[in-house]
């Protein structure tokens, strides 16, 4: 029923506009200026009821196809798949929807037709000139065409583009929303996902490694490190249970580099369960190796 009630408006374009036509010619007895303008503004009628109801079938098939792909459970990635594919190809189809309309729109009249035939006699120059011109725009077109077949992105994709960690919000014909950590807003044009390399964590799969780095000193107890993180990770719930990592990864005159490794479902779980075990490794060393801490040596030498 809802559905049916969204074609209302264009049927009813439609009947009236079919039914304009006979009362024009058979009951009412108008002038010939009268009964031109009023063929035309049936006609054009006719085109924008066809085209509004094309649009409304559009996206209530989209509607319905995607009912059953829910971008809310946590293992979305066909669900994100589709709604990519689908929202970049119901704008294509709108766009050529709208773009037939308005070219059967201006058919109708005869002056447009004899300008349109003297366009296209003298098309040589004037069409490589808007060759030329069109040429970044349609290229942008088909850069989102192949972003919905391809699928380098989709949306709620967490990617890194221009050094800003964020998610693909909306994925339009020409450019690409990003909604960033802080809620801030990057808009790239869709040719940049073709063009340049960019950071996608989520590309076959949600869950994400975590990464967390300490420097301290030499005489820090490694084993005792590597248990307390395996306690802090046992016993939160954002740890997924697959990597538990404590790894020495590098070394200079003034301190060791610790690397812990750890995973989760999705990059935000990623995100704060680093930051749990970051904050919790430091108190730990700072209560039980205080003097594990970075420090700078310096030897004095009497001279006596």
């Amino acid at each position: 029923m809802k559905n049916i009630k969204k074609f209302i408006a264009p049927i009813l374009i439609v009947i009236v506009s079919l039914g304009v036509k006979p009362l024009i010619f058979d009951v009412w007895n108008l002038g010939e200026p009268y009964l031109y303008y009023l063929n035309k503004i049936s006609s054009i009628s006719l085109i924008i009821g066809l085209s509004w109801g094309a649009i409304t079938t559009l996206k209530i098939l989209k509607r319905e196809y995607l009912e059953d792909y829910k971008i809310d459970t946590e293992d979305n990635l066909n669900a994100r798949k589709r709604l990519t594919q689908f929202n970049i190809l119901e704008r294509i189809i709108i766009f050529i929807i709208i773009l037939i309309g308005v070219a059967a729109t201006l058919m109708l009249f005869e002056e447009v037709r004899k300008i349109g035939v003297s366009l296209f006699a003298s098309a040589g120059v004037a069409g490589i000139i808007l060759g030329f011109a069109a040429q970044k725009a349609i290229g942008t077109i088909l850069a989102g065409l192949q972003i919905a077949v391809s699928q380098p992105i989709r949306i709620d994709d967490v990617v890194i583009v221009e050094g800003e960690w964020g998610r693909v919000e909306e994925i339009k014909l020409t450019y690409v929303v990003i909604k960033i950590w802080d809620k801030r807003r990057l808009v790239v044009p869709t040719t940049y996902f073709i063009e340049k390399p960019f950071q996608n964590w989520t590309r076959t799969n949600a869950d994400i490694l975590g990464t967390v780095y300490l420097y301290t000193d030499y005489n820090i107890d490694f084993d005792a490190l590597r248990d307390e993180l395996t306690r802090l990770l046992e016993n939160h719930e954002l740890w997924d249970g697959q990597v538990n990592v404590l790894q020495v990864t590098d070394s200079d005159e003034n301190h060791v580099e610790i690397r812990a490794l750890m995973s989760a479902r999705n990059s935000p779980q990623a995100w704060d369960l680093r930051v749990y075990v970051r904050e919790h490794l430091i108190r730990f060393i700072q209560n039980n190796y205080p003097d594990a801490l970075v420090k700078t040596r310096v030897t004095i030498k009497n001279k006596d």
